[in-house]
């Protein structure tokens, strides 16, 4: 059954999906603690009504799941919303950390995790879609390289006039490597300025998400024309 805490101080809504009783428990009562509405979910199936009943801000994903297996909610969930998933699972290998990536998810940590980490990924994922445009954007609203415009007001994406859907994060990566076109990007640098923390050195989300947006905005991903690999380093847009 779906449980629901609030604090007065709610700001943020969290959908957490986990099988473990105790585990929903201990989340559910720390993230509300920090003033977050939380809503639980015990299944995948529940997973997918709340989600789409409640909209939620932020949604924390266990992927070995009865029902309906996490990979799924996470393949399902990001054809319909673009809301951050973050992904927490016992499975700790390179491959579902891939797997889980491509799926969609924005994060993925192994559990046993620690609760000060948790909470800080947590608000650096919802950070991330509350911050101002810095200074060091340009001052026009829509960016164009090729064939492709953005459009900051909307934060959409199109090609030839017709929209390309981009996930919260694929967007923040694509406008943040707007803002310094030409230039080389590592992707320590991308970690921290697109996803907002300390990655720990695993570079392999911000691989995931380039090959991912290339996939979209590149007419030939296997042989991109404006998001290049610096080899050794990480990444250069050009225009």
């Amino acid at each position: 059954m779906a449980t629901t805490t609030a604090t007065a101080k709610e700001t943020k809504t969290i959908l957490l999906v986990d099988d473990e009783q105790t585990l929903i428990e201990a989340l559910n009562y720390n993230l509300s603690k920090e003033g977050y509405r939380v809503i639980c979910a015990m299944d995948g199936m529940q997973a997918l009504d709340l989600a789409r009943a409640n909209n939620p801000d932020l949604i924390i994903l266990d992927l070995m799941l009865p029902r309906l297996d996490g990979l799924e909610v996470c393949r399902t969930l990001r054809k319909e919303m673009t809301t951050p998933i973050l992904i927490l699972s016992a499975k700790d290998t390179e491959v579902d950390t891939v797997l889980g990536l491509e799926l969609g998810a924005d994060d993925y940590m192994v559990k046993p995790f620690r609760l000060r980490e948790l909470l800080a990924r947590v608000k650096a994922q919802l950070r991330r879609y509350e911050m101002p445009r810095t200074s060091a954007e340009p001052p026009h609203d829509r960016a164009p390289f090729g064939r492709i415009v953005v459009d900051r007001d909307s934060r959409k994406v199109f090609r030839d006039e017709n929209e390309v859907v981009l996930t919260l994060k694929e967007y923040d990566l694509l406008d943040y490597m707007l803002t310094n076109v030409g230039k080389v990007m590592p992707r320590d640098v991308l970690l921290a300025k697109v996803w907002g923390y300390d990655y720990a050195g695993d570079s392999r989300t911000v691989d995931v998400h380039i090959r991912w947006l290339r996939e979209k905005v590149e007419e030939d991903p296997a042989n991109p024309q404006h998001i290049k690999t610096v080899r050794g380093i990480g990444y250069r847009l050009e225009s």
